[in-house]
């Protein structure tokens, strides 16, 4: 934007003093024309606004009323400026120091702007930083409330605590006793009612094999091995713990496992405390094997209405598996005993 009349002092653009003639006004622009002319400085951007400005103080120097208002504008400044220079030094001394106290109001001022907009910024950044950690915190929550709601689903849902399955071979403990103390024990209802003491039964999956004398196979067997599946893990439990007991029913009969190793359900349960409680003399099993899990195969080998076709398929499936598990353990007490001859 170009600057006004008033603004405009052609006389330092001219180089000239307020005394200047028209003549000498006159000589000045033309030299001072031909320097800054834009034709001569074709590559300086600031030639034309150069030249511009010379011209409006040419223009402003010959027109007697402006050149008149300059005058007496240039008149004032300089008075005042004398004016300013003839103040003694104690007055300038309170010029300088009401600046002074200008410059430090301001600088105060920005100062405690900045001030205020960094402490508005902390708080934004410690609002941030707190929502920031209560979203942790609420994250860890719902992950430690899904965590304890997974391990309680785990504790309720069976096999909990690390407790074993129950497979067929938990519940069935191998007897071996000798036929002339126990002459009627030849058959698999004899033995399910002489241990009926200790539980229930599979009657069915009894297995009982006759040791004959091989130097004299005539003569009748003098040992017998059985295979009892109980339904309950305690109750084969309890007759395991009552070989040789003649109380029970098993002077002279041992008892072991059907496998090598004691079932992992019954070191479990020892582990809880379950299964190393002594047996009623009555034969009550109920008392400290109540809690020991099953493996009943009876039940599903039970006679039932057929109400769909399917079911008929399924019983054959079952005593064919059956029958198999019995045929495997008699092939085991069979190598069992020719490994002992």
């Amino acid at each position: 934007m170009p600057p006004t009349d008033s603004e405009l002092d052609a006389y330092e653009i001219l180089g000239l003093t307020i005394e200047a003639t028209e003549k000498d006004i006159k000589s000045t622009y033309r030299k001072l024309s031909l320097k800054v002319h834009p034709d001569r400085h074709p590559n300086n951007p600031e030639a034309a606004a150069k030249f511009h400005e010379l011209n409006q103080a040419y223009e402003l120097l010959l027109d007697p009323v402006k050149r008149s208002a300059l005058d007496a504008s240039r008149k004032i400044k300089l008075a005042r400026a004398e004016r300013f220079a003839a103040y003694d030094s104690k007055r300038r001394g309170l010029q300088e120091e009401l600046e002074e106290r200008e410059r430090a109001f301001k600088k105060a001022r920005v100062e405690k702007a900045k001030a205020e907009q960094a402490m508005q910024e902390e708080v934004e950044r410690l609002g941030e930083e707190g929502r920031r950690r209560r979203k942790e915190k609420e994250e860890t929550m719902a992950r430690k409330t899904e965590e304890e709601q997974k391990s309680q689903q785990k504790a309720s849902a069976p096999g909990a605590l690390g407790e074993p399955t129950i497979g067929p071979h938990d519940t069935t403990v191998r007897l071996k006793y000798k036929l002339a103390t126990y002459p009627t024990l030849t058959t698999a209802p004899a033995l399910a009612s002489h241990l009926a003491v200790f539980g229930t039964v599979d009657t069915g999956a009894i297995v009982i094999s006759l040791k004959a004398n091989k130097k004299q196979p005539e003569k009748p067997p003098k040992f017998a091995t059985a295979l009892v599946p109980f339904e309950k893990a305690g109750d084969a439990y309890a007759c395991l713990c009552s070989a040789g007991k003649a109380g029970r029913g098993l002077e002279g009969v041992e008892v072991t496992w059907v496998t090598e190793d004691e079932p992992e359900i019954i070191k479990w349960l020892r582990t809880q405390g379950k299964p190393g409680a002594s047996i009623n003399a009555s034969g009550d099993t109920d008392g400290p094997f109540a809690s020991f899990p099953s493996n009943s195969s009876s039940d599903a080998a039970a006679p039932m209405a057929f109400t769909h076709p399917g079911l008929d398929f399924e019983s054959v499936t079952l005593m064919r598996m059956r029958q198999l598990e019995r045929e495997r353990l008699e092939r085991e007490i069979l190598e069992q005993e020719a490994a002992e001859e």
